[in-house]
């Protein structure tokens, strides 16, 4: 049906809107640049901002960020009103014993210093599914220091059930409240999960995740969380920004230059934007740990954000890329062969 000179040239052509499809997706000298600036913000308010908490005689104290965070918390939520709230009917819940005197199956760790790292209810995510399940039915689900998970009825805590859902949402609430400015406060969000990961060695010491026990104990909570996540949250607005102004100046609508989602169709660069500042900020966390050798500096917020990006990139990179450059592609072949149909029909 073809000639080769016609053959050649549809190859050629098909070529050309192969490459005219990833020039959208390409990012020049400003898109780097601006990831580029964005991890090094995040990184630099990591490193001398946020700091590693360390106890000391005036409580606990990390970075200035770190600090004022902190106590921005204890304003918000001051120790002596927390505490009367505490011993109020209206936070104790099924799931706050400090010790085994009142449970019923024996919890490997549980003390006042680590029951809340070990009860699932007392996770700042979980905590919402499984401590308000634990309300209504009056029990008590941990996984303690060996890894092993228990789901207790306690019996001893019986008045403190809940029948109705929203009841037991608003109690949660409540004993979060309750809790979160204590000198063991709330865990980081699915902390607990990692007292599951009974394998390996990590440090001189050849300790497993246990580690993660140590590093709660000396100060790596909820609120050390909520710190964490500022240059995580830099990071991304600075991208987010970058990449708006980008567009504005290139002659888009503010509407459609709006980075409010990562859609590949409507934003074609920002996800990889963000996935390059995110490694570049995670990069240099690792560099702080290696240099550091303390597991206090870990990020936690910053590697989660750098997983989900990595993930979401890999998945464009081997998946959907290519069958959207297919689609693309077979899209302007087919606007074409409508034109030159169109074009017969009107003679």
């Amino acid at each position: 049906l073809f000639t080769e000179d016609e053959l050649n040239s549809n190859s050629d052509a098909i070529r050309k809107l192969n490459a005219e499809y990833s020039a959208i997706h390409h990012l020049d000298g400003i898109d780097i640049s601006i990831s580029a600036v964005a991890a090094l913000a995040g990184a630099a308010i990591d490193l001398l901002l946020v700091g590693i908490p360390q106890k000391g005689p005036d409580g606990l104290t990390a970075g200035s960020l770190s600090n004022y965070v902190r106590a921005y918390f204890e304003k918000k939520f001051p120790s002596e009103e927390m505490e009367k709230l505490a011993n109020s009917k209206e936070s104790k819940v099924s799931f706050d014993a400090q010790d085994n005197r009142h449970t019923t199956e024996y919890v490997q760790g549980l003390s006042a210093y680590y029951h809340r790292l070990l009860s699932l209810g007392h996770d700042p995510l979980l905590g919402f599914v499984v401590g308000v399940f634990d309300i209504l039915t009056g029990r008590m689900t941990t996984i303690d220091k060996a890894g092993k998970i228990v789901s207790q009825v306690m019996e001893n805590y019986a008045d403190r059930k809940e029948s109705d859902i929203f009841a037991a949402l608003a109690k949660q609430v409540i004993h979060f409240k309750s809790d979160i400015t204590t000198s063991m406060g709330l865990p980081a969000p699915l902390m607990g999960l990692f007292n599951l990961l009974q394998f390996g060695s990590i440090g001189e010491e050849e300790q497993t995740i246990e580690i993660v026990q140590g590093m709660y104990y000396e100060g790596y909570d909820f609120i050390h969380f909520c710190s964490l996540s500022i240059p995580v949250m830099i990071t991304e607005v600075i991208v987010r920004l970058g990449y708006a102004l980008k567009r504005i100046k290139e002659g888009n609508s503010i509407k459609d230059s709006l980075p409010l989602s990562t859609n590949r169709e409507n934003h074609p660069k920002l996800a990889t934007m963000l996935f390059i500042a995110h490694a570049g900020a995670t990069a240099a966390n690792a560099g702080k740990i290696y240099f550091t050798k303390n597991p206090m500096s870990i990020n936690y917020p910053q590697w989660v954000a750098f997983a989900k990006y990595s993930y979401s990139q890999l998945k464009w990179a081997v998946i959907n890329k290519p069958e959207a450059k297919n689609a693309y592609v077979l899209g302007k072949i087919n606007e074409e062969l409508q034109g030159v149909i169109n074009s017969t029909n009107a003679m």
